[in-house]
């Protein structure tokens, strides 16, 4: 038995002698506080993106059809060729406009519906392709003209556990908000308990230590349990950074499934018809553990992604709600803090 695997214990729960009753929770607010918030969403909108955006999940754009999304108003396409290169480009046939999502793709060739255009993804008929990444769970395209950034050669990406040891799932939903409101939402891990009591509890943000300079250390630590019943939880200690202006990535540094990773990218849409901003939150959750057992999990992926994309609807249902309401508060001038 190797060193680690004495150190890690045999089952990863741990019994409360009583649950919490949510009312009765220890207040956060006081911690939580708006101006810390703000600091924290202002330093993550500064940092470079590259004009990086991701479209979807990876999977999610095959060799058989083409998939389309509105990306910081540009209608995108997006395919892969005979070769399984990702392509993007503009959405609009260049010939009358047609809607190149609703294409045929075959043998890495789309074909416009209205009049036959064939495009392979390189320059043709006035269509330029952008500038695409796929990172091996999701799909990024570069939009320089939308970004307004330096461009970069590719995204800026988190680290990752090995794929090969992981399981992986990624979740897309909608709110009416901007991305800032998303992140600023994931910056405040203090709701966690709050907000979500069916998830999360005994949560505890734990101040790291200052710079040498004096400065605030980059990113979150938290304490939290998961929650398996009302009296089992799973103990974790998890650390939240801001690596670019649009992504808020949590990694699980101690307690079950260390080194695994949640990644909320936020993607702005375009207005709705009221004129609302809509952004998408594309989540991926890669989980990984050093247990035997979770080979295991690892066969039995494509049944665990369904109830994995299912648990993190329930969270953004609520987190999606704060920042809508967040949003609404900007925009008519209430922002409180």
């Amino acid at each position: 038995m190797t060193q680690e695997a004495r150190r890690t214990p045999r089952l990863p729960l741990r019994l409360r002698r009583r649950p919490v009753l949510w009312e009765q929770q220890r207040p956060t607010w006081r911690d939580a506080r708006p101006a810390r918030i703000a600091d924290a969403v202002k330093a993550a909108l500064a940092r470079p993106s590259g004009n990086w955006f991701v479209l979807g999940a990876a999977r999610d754009i095959g060799a058989h059809r083409a998939f389309g999304r509105t990306v910081a108003g540009v209608e995108v396409v997006a395919w892969r060729d005979a070769g399984g290169r990702l392509i993007a480009g503009p959405g609009a046939c260049p010939h009358l406009g047609a809607p190149l999502a609703q294409a045929p793709v075959s043998c890495g060739i789309l074909r416009c519906r209205w009049h036959g255009l064939a495009l392979d993804g390189a320059p043709f008929a006035g269509w330029e392709p952008f500038p695409a990444h796929d990172d091996g769970l999701l799909a990024w395209v570069r939009l320089d003209a939308a970004g307004g950034e330096r461009p970069l050669a590719q995204p800026v990406l988190p680290a990752r556990p090995h794929p090969a040891g992981t399981v992986a799932a990624v979740y897309t939903g909608t709110g009416g908000c901007e991305p800032e409101d998303v992140v600023a939402n994931r910056l405040d891990p203090w709701h966690g308990a709050w907000l979500h009591p069916y998830s999360f509890a005994d949560l505890t943000v734990v101040d790291p230590p200052a710079g040498p300079g004096g400065e605030p250390s980059d990113g979150l630590t938290v304490e939290v349990s998961f929650k398996v019943t009302s009296r089992t939880v799973v103990p974790v200690t998890a650390r939240f950074t801001a690596p670019e202006p649009r992504t808020v990535v949590m990694h699980i540094l101690a307690g079950e499934g260390k080194g695994s990773v949640v990644e909320t990218h936020a993607t702005p849409l375009g207005p709705d018809a009221l004129g609302r901003p809509r952004t998408a939150v594309i989540e991926a959750i890669v989980a990984t553990s050093r247990r035997p057992g979770f080979a295991l999990a690892r066969a039995a992926a494509p049944a665990l992604r369904p109830l994995m994309r299912a648990a993190v609807r329930r969270l953004w249902r609520d987190d999606l709600a704060y920042a809508e309401r967040r949003w609404q508060l900007r925009s008519s001038g209430r922002t409180p803090g």
